[in-house]
């Protein structure tokens, strides 16, 4: 928010310290100042006023109070003399009907009669500039001004445009009512820029017997502006519930200076005040007869809180001994009153307890912990020592579920799969397009796409692929989070991950290498089964699926998703998952690592194709390998699938790369082809199977 240093000076006999210095102590004592910036004669500072402070310094008197507080400066109030006319009773003239006491805690409404509209003097219009607000007027400037001096929001009617009841007798003929009531359905009012608005019962409003004049504390209405022409004025002084201001500035989608310092709160004692300081101000600008007393609507008054403030709890908290002396003096600059109780004994000797008497206009001072940081902030703290702490510091117990959480998340980012974080829902389109069966309807939701919560990560997944497809040759996408099914509460942590291509071995060589990483190494995949619930349909290639499973239990789902769902969404090209129960992972995995030596001998690598039926399973064809190879057989990887033309219907042939190396002697060619030759005796014992030669 915008302050004028030469308006904050003028609050004070003595000189100020440079724009710089005070930016840098109200930063160090109040509130960061972001920045000074020359402005002719003036400098503005852009104060970043925290909102627990709105309430009082959301104005240059509020913030006029905080540098005298820190400097120890003598505050001093321009006075606004105000000369009412004996002969014209605002009580006359205007009443004041409240329907909801808490919609409008206070509202307070003065009469002008016979000013003159004009232009406003150059010193107005360049502290309104400098504060970023163009003059309007002499009259509506006043009103401005007053908010940027108190914190106070007033607005201003035309007096004559305010329509009265029907049947008004005797001398009340002229009298006009103010009505502080809720809007109606399919009322309207437009406002000051010629905006139209729609009014119904969130929204508080200002009106007269007929219709709307304002909405209350956002904007003014077009009916009783004030013009060129206006000769009587009623003067707006008012409290408003911030709650209720809040959402009906957010239901129009209107925010204004005005709505911005209601929304916060303000001190209902401040009304009265500011509307006498804007009176005795128009009455000097525009001249007018301003009508002796106020109309004020206030059923319950704000009293000042008393707080009980113990000083050794204070110098405990703040880690500094603060004599009482002091402590009263810092209060007082701040407008506190304290005065002593009786001291009594406490554990650490005497204790001295304060009675702390709060202004009104400190909203945010509601206990005594309050207090303890107004003194220690006014004090300073860079004069309070560091210490160590005195208690012990007791490590946290071990989260093991977020250990394994990060741990996989470190393994896939490494191999090069980036992570994505997803909301938790999905849409009517997304059920039916992967077929979910007990999905969650949520009762609320906030849109159409946001229907139902997840009971699967790839959904999501997918969408994220057809989303960067355009911008990516290959993407590698995983995330870690929780799905849910009915009924409820049935949810579990899963790991998905997607790639792109054709790339089912190498998304298989992803998830061993997450497996061996996280101690596990009795993975094997087995043929995919459907679930009884998907009723026979499928979203996955027919061939490339497999289930992973860790002995005997399955934990996981590998597959490359079919040409129907990948056209539904858009996705060009191939893309292979993989979905992980990571609660039962984490229950596997080991922190454990078993260390095997590199072997120094070298190794030597053979191929062998197979032409096998196409239900044999790789698994199958892989132990007969290492059954036959014995201890030499290192390693064995499939790397080729074949289902072409050249192949007979009904049978496919697989490629593998057999590795042969010992960790005691280097292996001579012709024990490399003896082991090789039985392999393939072995494999061939089978009456389908023949090894291609």
């Amino acid at each position: 928010m915008l302050y004028s240093y030469n308006w904050l000076q003028s609050f004070f006999y003595k000189k100020l310290p440079t724009p710089k210095k005070l930016a840098a102590l109200l930063t160090g004592h109040f509130a960061e100042v972001e920045g000074v910036k020359r402005e002719g004669r003036d400098f503005i500072l852009d104060i970043d006023v925290r909102p627990n402070r709105a309430s009082d310094c959301f104005s240059h008197i509020g913030v006029a109070r905080e540098i005298a507080a820190i400097l120890d400066y003598k505050i001093q109030i321009p006075v606004l003399k105000l000369k009412e006319d004996k002969e014209l009773k605002t009580k006359e003239i205007v009443s004041i009907m409240v329907k909801s006491g808490r919609d409008c805690p206070r509202y307070t409404a003065r009469v002008i009669k016979d000013i003159k509209v004009g232009p406003s003097p150059k010193w107005l219009q360049e502290r309104l500039g400098a504060c970023g607000l163009g003059s309007v007027n002499n009259v509506v400037d006043v009103a401005n001004y007053i908010m940027l001096e108190t914190g106070q929001p007033l607005h201003l009617f035309d007096f004559d445009k305010i329509q009265g009841r029907e049947k008004n007798l005797g001398h009340n003929s002229q009298r006009k009512e103010i009505i502080v009531r809720r809007g109606k359905k399919g009322e309207k009012i437009l406002t000051l820029e010629g905006e139209e608005y729609e009014l119904d019962k969130d929204i508080l409003i200002i009106a007269d017997p007929v219709s709307p004049l304002a909405i209350a504390g956002i904007k003014g209405g077009k009916k009783a502006e004030i013009d060129e022409d206006t000769k009587n004025i009623v003067l707006e002084s008012a409290n408003f519930n911030p709650r209720l201001i809040r959402a009906g500035s957010r239901k129009i989608d209107l925010k204004t200076d005005a709505s911005w310092r209601f929304e916060h709160g303000i001190d209902p004692n401040l009304t009265e005040t500011a509307i006498d300081r804007a009176a005795g101000l128009i009455q000097k600008l525009s001249g007018g007869r301003v009508a002796a007393g106020v109309v004020d609507f206030y059923p319950k008054k704000a009293v000042a809180k008393k707080i009980k403030l113990n000083l050794v709890r204070l110098n405990n908290l703040l880690g500094i001994d603060i004599p009482k002396k002091e402590v009263i003096a810092i209060l007082k600059r701040l407008g506190f009153k304290a005065k002593s109780q009786k001291a009594g004994a406490g554990r650490t000797g005497q204790t001295t307890i304060l009675e702390v008497e709060v202004p009104t206009f400190r909203l945010d001072v509601l206990i005594a912990e309050d207090l303890i940081e107004e003194v220690g902030r006014i004090y300073g703290y860079e004069k309070i020592p560091p210490q160590f702490p005195t208690a012990a510091l007791i490590p946290p117990k071990r989260n093991l579920a977020l250990f394994w959480e990060n741990r996989a998340k470190d393994i896939l980012s490494g191999i090069g799969f980036n992570e994505v974080y997803n909301y938790s829902f999905i849409s009517q389109r997304d059920v039916d397009i992967f077929q979910f069966k007990n999905v969650v309807e949520l009762e609320n939701p906030i849109s159409a796409d946001f229907r139902y919560l997840r009971p699967s990560l790839i959904a999501n997944l997918l969408k994220d692929i057809q989303k960067n497809q355009s911008f990516f040759k290959t993407i590698r996408v995983f995330e870690l989070g929780r799905v849910f099914e009915s009924p409820l509460p049935n949810e579990k942590r899963m790991l998905a991950g997607a790639m792109t291509g054709d790339v089912f071995f190498e998304a298989k060589g992803a998830v061993e290498s997450l497996l061996n990483k996280m101690g596990i190494s009795d993975a094997w995949y087995d043929d995919y089964r459907p679930k009884p619930e998907e009723g026979g349909l499928s979203m996955w290639h027919q061939t490339r699926r497999a289930e992973v499973k860790i002995g005997e239990r399955k934990i996981g789902f590998l597959g490359e998703v079919c040409r129907r769902v990948l056209d539904k969404l858009g996705i060009n090209g191939r893309v292979v998952v993989f979905d992980i129960d990571f609660e039962k992972l984490e229950k596997l995995a080991s922190e454990e690592q078993e260390y095997r030596p590199i072997s120094k001998y070298p190794a030597a690598i053979r191929d062998l194709a197979v032409l096998v039926p196409i239900e044999v399973k790789v698994v199958d064809i892989l132990n007969k390998i290492n059954a036959a190879g014995g201890e030499l057989v290192n390693d064995v990887d499939l790397f080729d699938i074949y289902e072409g033309d050249e192949i007979p219907q009904g049978k496919k042939s697989l490629a593998f790369h057999i590795i042969y190396q010992s960790s005691e002697r280097p292996l001579s060619s012709k024990e490399i082809d003896s082991i090789q030759r039985e392999i393939i005796q072995s494999l061939e014992e089978e009456p389908e199977w023949e090894v291609r030669k």
